[in-house]
C-alpha cells in the first residue's frame, strides 16, 4: 500500500449465535434501583409540600398587612391590557 492510497475496508458482519440474557442474581425485591426511586419520590413529596406550605404563609402574612391599611373603595373597573380602577375619596 502506498500513502497516498486510502486504506479500503471491507464491513461484513460478524454473526453470533444468539443467547439468552439472564437478570442479575442476589438481587431481592429491594433492589439498589428500587430503593433510590423510593427515596426520590419520598424527596420530592417532602419537597413539594413545603413549597406549598410556604406559598400559603407568604399569601397569608401579605393579606394581614392589607387588612390593616384603609384603602379607598373602588368605584368602577376597566379591564383593557391592564386593569384601570377608579378610586373614591379616603375615609
Amino acid at each position: 500500500m502506498s500513502e497516498t492510497e486510502p486504506e479500503l475496508i471491507d464491513g461484513v458482519p460478524v454473526l453470533v449465535e444468539p443467547r439468552v440474557v439472564e437478570p442479575p442474581r442476589g438481587r431481592g425485591p429491594l433492589s439498589p434501583l428500587v430503593v433510590q426511586s423510593a427515596a426520590v419520590a419520598a424527596t420530592s413529596m417532602v419537597a413539594g409540600a413545603t413549597a406549598v406550605a410556604l406559598v400559603r404563609r407568604s399569601k397569608g402574612r401579605r393579606r394581614a398587612r392589607r387588612n390593616g391599611r384603609v384603602l379607598a373603595p373602588v368605584l368602577a373597573s376597566r379591564s383593557f391590557l391592564i386593569d384601570v380602577h377608579v378610586l373614591g375619596d379616603r375615609k
